[in-house]
């Protein structure tokens, strides 16, 4: 799996060779939170949802919750209990999924979806594209290239920030719906990202291929599992 830099706006595709897929469809995966955008679009969208005072309190308390949590993998002889204060929905989570699994929680539980659906479009004005990924992505698009977006960002409002851009699929976090329309606050088949994003891609892969050549473009180290499956990755530092 050949590693690049990010390729400059005027570049060939990272590797400078033809494609080589022949009749097989090229893929191109981006991921997006600090790799297509700057910054992470989660706590932007939660604030137009919640407020953010409410956010603001939120956070403390799911920082103090995961905190509390047991360690991953340790459970207690005999039992499926946790130490006090902790879920067994997070059990084997590390910290940062056991932090966002309680900021969802209390942050979208019992919310209408038209609501997160209102909150998905006023988040067009947050976006700020990192633009030389931006510029590639339109290059893989230009070459008849399928373009898959996998990201831990939820699928609640993804789409919304996603419709100016040629993207065929998304992977992402994705989140419950009651019987009348209200968020859970669950996710309903954790958090994509990491390993748990790779696992997904792979499957995903195999579901819609066979490809030809596969570019993946993702930061360190949280998706470098998802650029091991690619014939060619860009390690993309984080854009704030």
């Amino acid at each position: 799996m050949p590693q690049t830099a990010v390729p400059p706006p005027t570049a060939d595709l990272p590797g400078g060779t033809p494609d080589p897929s022949g009749d097989l469809p090229g893929l191109a995966v981006f991921d997006f939170d600090g790799t297509l955008v700057r910054g992470d679009s989660l706590l932007p969208f939660l604030a137009r949802v919640a407020g953010g005072d409410t956010l603001r309190r939120h956070l403390a308390g799911s920082v103090a919750g995961a905190a509390a949590r047991r360690l991953p993998g340790r459970r207690l002889p005999g039992a499926e209990t946790l130490v006090a204060g902790g879920d067994p929905a997070d059990a084997d989570d590390d910290f940062k999924t056991a932090f966002k699994r309680r900021l969802l929680r209390r942050c979208l539980a019992g919310v209408p979806v038209e609501r997160a659906r209102e909150a998905a479009a006023e988040m067009a004005g947050w976006v700020r594209w990192h633009t030389p990924l931006r510029d590639t992505l339109l290059r893989h698009a230009d070459r008849g290239h399928r373009i898959l977006v996998a990201t831990g960002a939820l699928t609640l409002y993804m789409p919304a920030l996603l419709a100016d851009l040629p993207v065929h699929d998304l992977l992402g976090t994705e989140m419950a719906v009651d019987a009348e329309g209200r968020l859970t606050g669950e996710m309903v088949a954790g958090n994509c990202v990491r390993a748990e994003k790779a696992r997904r891609l792979a499957l995903w892969m195999e579901a819609t291929g066979p490809y030809g050549r596969r570019w993946g473009y993702g930061n360190q180290p949280s998706d470098l599992p998802f650029l091991a499956l690619m014939d060619e990755a860009t390690v993309v530092p984080t854009a704030h």
